[in-house]
């Protein structure tokens, strides 16, 4: 955990931490103002850093609990002397962020340690909210966005999050994963052997859950409409990216098994540039 020697730098450190989290996310997030990148960062810090010790290799299983009782101990104090927790916690005051909403986040984290294979969608959306949903709805309270917005804030997060199991597969499966869900193929062997012979059927199972992503992300895009000019383009901006990463594993979907499908921080900057440019046509 990252202790508070120098809370002057405290905000630099959890800048740190969210681009190497994510480099979609933060070089998006450039576009927001700078009183709520900061917030961005502080809410993305935390998330990544609780995510980081249950998708290490191998899971850093006491580090998680100790961040989270950590967690728990500060919410009673009011404080602690870890620097990304005490930045998160000031930042739920702050903004009024739910305190179920990351209970559900850490709960899902917590169940990375033991549950490893996904059957039916409905078994994989229970995940999803805790990991997901959640975070599109603290990003709604950031932006002190409508109430209205919240289904679509919670869609956004649900979808990114699949196409993140789509681009990751290979990488989740090294670690004994498959949160895809069984329910969509008959392959029972994801062996990068057995899949060459299987071609057609991976594809297949691949393009299928990416319809999935495809149409949940049509559906949040509805809420748009909610957002202001200035905190749209980066949450455009990062949505844009993933379609893009969703369209080039849809052309090829082995590609999954070479590498991991990930826009480059100049096309990042660049759809920001354009949206920046464009927004009021999306409104």
């Amino acid at each position: 955990m990252f202790t508070s020697i120098d809370h002057n730098n405290s905000d630099l450190i959890v800048s740190e931490v969210f681009q190497k989290g994510s480099t979609t996310y933060f070089y998006s997030s450039r576009f927001f103002p700078l009183h709520i990148r900061l917030k961005v960062s502080r809410l993305y810090a935390f998330v990544r850093v609780a995510d980081n010790f249950v998708d290490s290799v191998p899971q850093q299983v006491d580090k998680f609990y100790n961040f989270k009782n950590e967690y728990e101990r500060a919410l009673k104090r009011g404080f602690s002397d870890d620097i990304i927790i005490n930045k998160f916690i000031d930042l739920k005051n702050d903004v009024g962020i739910d305190d179920s909403w990351v209970d559900a986040f850490l709960n899902a984290m917590e169940s990375d340690i033991n549950k490893k294979i996904y059957y039916t969608v409905p078994e994989l959306l229970s995940y999803i909210y805790g990991s997901a949903e959640v975070i599109g709805l603290m990003m709604a309270r950031i932006l002190d966005l409508d109430n209205r917005s919240y289904p679509y804030a919670r869609m956004l997060g649900r979808a990114m999050q699949y196409l993140n199991f789509i681009r990751d597969f290979s990488e989740d499966l090294s670690m004994g994963r498959i949160y895809l869900p069984l329910e969509f193929t008959e392959i029972n062997d994801f062996s990068y052997e057995n899949v060459i012979k299987n071609i057609e059927a991976f594809n297949l199972f691949i393009r299928k859950n990416l319809n999935v992503y495809f149409s949940w992300n049509k559906q949040a895009a509805k809420g748009f409409r909610y957002i202001k000019y200035r905190y749209l383009v980066p949450i455009k901006t990062a949505s844009d990216m993933y379609l893009w990463t969703g369209k080039i594993i849809y052309r090829n979907p082995m590609i999954v098994y070479k590498s991991k499908v990930k826009p480059g921080k100049r096309l990042i900057r660049g759809r920001g540039i354009y949206n920046l440019i464009g927004a009021l046509r999306w409104i």
